[in-house]
C-alpha cells in the first residue's frame, strides 16, 4: 500500500523552493503566501525534518530541501507532460479510410492537406488497396469505391461521377474513326465485366463479348481521375475523341461505405 501523499504540500513546496519566495509560490500556485507558508510547516512537521532556512532577505534551502527539490519537480514535470499528451490525443478524431489506389493517387491525395487545415483535430489514416472490402475487420471508418452503391448490408453514399473511358495506344487509335470501330479490337477490361457493354449502351451500338481478361487493365479514369495502366500506357497515347462516356449511365461512381463491399 502506497504511502499517502500531501500532494498540496509537496506543490507548495517545490514551487517555494524553485522561486525561493512563498510570495511568489502563492502567486504561481493562486493562493495567499499564508497558505503557502503553512502546507511548507505541515511538510516539515510530516518528515520531521526542516527544509528551509528562513532569513530575513528569503528563504534558503536545507539539506534536506536540496535532496527533495528535483525529485518533486522532475516529478512534477512528467506528470504535466503525461496530461499533456492524454489532453492532446483526446481532442483529435481519428478517422480511417480506405481507398482503392487510383482515386487516391487520382484524386484524393492532392486534397488531403486543404482538408488537414480545414480540420486540423481530425487525424486522417489513409489505407489503399483494390481488394474487397471489410470495414469492420480492416479497422476501416469508411471506405471508397467505385459502384453503383448496391451492396448489401451497407449504407452507400454517392459523392461524385466518374465517367469511363476507352484508352488504347497510338497505333489502335490510327484504326478507329467511330465508336463501332472498336468492336473489331481485343477488348481488354479490369474485373468488372459490365465495363464494355456499358459504354458501348451509352455509345449507341451493339456490344460483342469482351475478350478480355480480368487481370490486365487498359481503361483509365479521365481526368481528375484517369490513371495510366502497369503495362506502361501513359496520357499522352490516351485516345481523344468526343464519344460519349459511360459515367452517365449510373455505373463507375466512387461512392463512400459501411460494411462489407466488393
Amino acid at each position: 500500500m502506497r504511502r499517502h501523499l500531501p500532494l498540496n504540500a509537496l506543490r507548495a513546496f517545490e514551487a517555494s523552493a524553485r522561486l525561493l519566495s512563498f510570495t511568489r509560490a502563492g502567486m504561481e500556485l493562486r493562493v495567499t503566501q499564508t497558505a503557502i507558508s503553512h502546507q511548507v510547516k505541515q511538510l516539515e512537521d510530516l518528515l520531521g525534518a526542516s527544509l528551509f532556512r528562513r532569513l530575513p532577505r528569503g528563504l534558503v534551502l536545507t539539506d534536506e530541501g536540496l535532496a527533495l527539490l528535483p525529485v518533486l519537480s522532475d516529478t512534477f514535470d512528467r506528470i504535466g507532460a503525461a496530461i499533456d499528451r492524454i489532453e492532446a490525443k483526446g481532442a483529435r478524431e481519428v478517422v480511417t479510410v480506405g481507398c482503392v489506389t487510383t482515386f487516391a493517387t487520382g484524386w484524393l491525395l492532392q486534397r488531403i492537406d486543404r482538408f488537414k487545415r480545414a480540420h486540423p483535430y481530425i487525424d486522417l489514416r489513409l489505407l489503399t488497396n483494390n481488394n474487397r472490402v471489410d470495414i469492420a475487420g480492416d479497422g476501416l471508418d469508411l471506405a471508397l469505391r467505385f459502384g453503383d452503391g448496391s451492396w448489401h448490408g451497407t449504407e452507400a453514399i454517392h459523392l461524385l461521377s466518374a465517367p469511363l473511358s476507352p484508352v488504347c495506344c497510338a497505333d489502335a487509335a490510327s484504326r478507329l474513326r467511330k465508336p463501332s470501330d472498336l468492336a473489331q479490337e481485343f477488348l481488354l477490361r479490369s474485373y468488372r465485366a459490365e465495363e464494355w457493354p456499358l459504354w458501348f449502351a451509352v455509345a449507341a451500338r451493339r456490344v460483342r463479348k469482351s475478350r478480355g481478361r480480368s487481370s490486365t487493365v487498359r481503361l483509365a479514369w479521365p481526368r481528375p481521375l484517369r490513371a495510366a495502366s502497369a503495362s506502361g500506357w501513359y496520357r499522352s497515347r490516351c485516345l481523344k475523341t468526343s464519344w460519349p462516356q459511360a459515367g452517365s449511365s449510373g455505373r463507375s461512381r466512387p461512392r463512400c461505405r459501411r460494411g462489407r463491399i466488393g
